[in-house]
């Protein structure tokens, strides 16, 4: 292990990376190797490492803004031991890069949900020594964690939350029930599984591409993916369904896709049995599962009857 790495040293290694302004493999690697020796960061030094890896992945390769399968599967075995992530350095470089990309593999986005789940779980990983994050049960730090994840990867290349970050999610619920979660845990849940169920249900969500080519939308600050999430998740329970039908610059997607929309709220046979399998894989309804099918019994305009069971057991 080195010493802890300054402002000072944060500079110097700007000036040897960016000379040419731009970061090669070799100088990527440089990084990363300073970084993984460090016994602690001044955030100049994370700043620095964050911009480098984000820049390599983002912004440099060919199309910029786009992560490749090959890149992502690269950035998940060079930052992880065993599945985990061994630097907050390289935490926050894989959040960001998720935040910068215009779209992303979904299994990058899962594997950053992943960590959030092996500190819950396990209590491992580089977020495990902060003292807000308690292993065993959702705290503030982790929904907020969450949250941040799932804004920035805008589900696998569109606004919907995708099923391999559900799976994450449920996962995280199985292993906390019981325990005392913060409130907004269940309202996180909730919110992202049924954005999950309405997309997987028909409803087309526009991608990231469609969504910058809109540029008056990108650019409006009330009206853009980032908005679409915060009404989402701040709304209460209402407020997924809200973000869908929002009518401020959203009035030409909207009418585009109202069938869309319409057949979207429709709970299919593939859906229905994956939920239920997911509901009932350790044989107990939840207190955050329960809200998720009294959200669907109000909401769902056609519920398949492979899943009307569960709705009766919370009716």
């Amino acid at each position: 292990m080195t010493a802890y790495l300054t402002e000072v040293d944060a500079i110097d290694m700007r000036r040897r990376v960016y000379a040419d302004g731009r970061i090669d493999p070799a100088e990527l690697e440089a990084l990363f190797d300073r970084d993984e020796k460090a016994v602690g960061r001044d955030p100049a030094w994370t700043a620095l490492f964050v911009e480098g890896v984000v820049d390599y992945l983002v912004m440099q390769v060919e199309p910029h803004g786009y992560v490749d399968d090959a890149n992502a599967g690269w950035l998940i075995d060079r930052i992880s031991v065993d599945g985990v992530v061994q630097t907050e350095s390289e935490l926050e470089a894989l959040i960001c890069v998720l935040e910068k990309a215009r779209t992303c593999p979904a299994r990058l986005a899962a594997f950053a949900l992943q960590q959030v789940k092996t500190v819950v779980l396990e209590g491992k990983g580089p977020l495990a020594d902060r003292r807000e994050l308690e292993a065993g049960r959702v705290t503030r730090a982790d929904v907020e964690l969450m949250r941040r994840v799932l804004y920035a990867a805008g589900g696998d290349g569109n606004i919907a939350i995708t099923r391999a970050e559900a799976e994450v999610l449920f996962d995280i619920n199985d292993a906390v029930a019981g325990a005392e979660n913060d409130p907004d845990w269940t309202d996180l849940f909730v919110k992202a599984l049924a954005n999950c169920l309405m997309a997987a249900s028909g409803y087309v969500a526009p991608s990231r591409e469609e969504a910058i080519r809109r540029s008056e939308w990108l650019a409006s600050e009330s009206a853009g993916i980032g908005d679409f999430f915060g009404r989402m998740v701040s709304g209460g329970l209402r407020g997924v369904i809200d973000a869908y039908y929002s009518n401020d610059s959203w009035a030409e997607r909207n009418a585009a896709f109202d069938q869309s929309i319409r057949s979207s709220e429709a709970i299919t046979e593939a859906e229905a049995d994956w939920l239920v399998s997911r509901l009932m894989r350790d044989g107990t309804l939840h207190h955050t599962e329960k809200q998720l099918l009294q959200f669907i019994a109000n909401e769902s305009g056609h519920i398949h009857p492979n899943l009307m069971g569960l709705i009766d057991q919370v009716a």
